[in-house]
C-alpha cells in the first residue's frame, strides 16, 4: 500500500493496517487470522458507513452528488485502505484454512493406515440391520422464523387444509 493512502489513517488505524502485510500475516495461525479479519472487517464497515453518511449529507449542501464527490476524498480513501487490507487478510485466512484442512486429512489417513479401528466389525445382528431397509423417519416439523416449535399460522392453515382434503377423500371412498 502506498504512503499516500496510509496518510489518511490515524496512528492506531495505521497499526491495525500494518498487521496485514505479508510478513505479519505469515506469522499468524488460523484463529489469529480470523480475529484480525473480524477487526479489519469492522473497521472497513465503519469507514464505509461514515463515507456514505458524509457523502449523502453533503449532497444537499453543495447541490449534487458530483460536487460532493470531491469533498469526500479522505473518507473514500480510508474505506479503500481497509478494503485492500481486508482482501489481504481474507486471502491469508483462506490459505490457512486450506492448510489446516489438508493437515487434518493427512492425519486421518495416517491413522487409518496405521490400523487404528475406525468402525467396529459387523456382527451377525448388525449385518442383518444393515441389510434390512431403513425405516422412514417422520419428517421434521416445519421451521419457523421465530425459532418456536409451532408452525407459523400460514403453515398451520396449510396443514389443516391438507388434512381436511384427505379426510374428505376418505369419506367419499367410505360412502361408496
Amino acid at each position: 500500500m502506498d504512503k499516500g493512502m496510509l496518510a489518511v489513517l490515524t496512528d492506531t488505524e495505521r497499526l491495525l493496517v500494518s498487521q496485514t502485510d505479508k510478513v505479519s500475516l505469515a506469522k499468524l495461525d488460523e484463529d489469529q487470522l480470523a480475529d484480525l479479519h473480524d477487526k479489519i472487517r469492522r473497521a472497513r464497515n465503519k469507514a464505509s458507513g461514515q463515507y456514505r453518511r458524509g457523502a449523502s449529507s453533503r449532497v444537499k449542501d453543495v447541490g449534487g452528488r458530483g460536487k460532493a464527490h470531491a469533498q469526500n476524498q479522505r473518507a473514500r480513501d480510508r474505506a479503500e485502505v481497509y478494503e485492500v487490507a481486508l482482501a489481504a487478510v481474507s486471502t491469508a485466512l483462506a490459505a490457512a484454512a486450506r492448510r489446516s484442512a489438508a493437515e487434518l486429512k493427512a492425519d486421518r489417513i495416517a491413522q487409518a493406515r496405521a490400523g487404528k479401528p475406525v468402525k467396529a466389525a459387523a456382527t451377525s445382528t448388525t449385518a442383518k440391520r444393515a441389510a434390512a431397509p431403513a425405516k422412514r423417519t417422520p419428517a421434521a416439523p416445519a421451521r419457523t422464523t421465530s425459532g418456536s416449535k409451532r408452525p407459523a399460522p400460514s403453515q398451520a392453515k396449510k396443514n389443516a387444509q391438507t388434512k381436511a382434503a384427505g379426510a374428505r377423500r376418505q369419506a367419499k371412498r367410505d360412502s361408496r
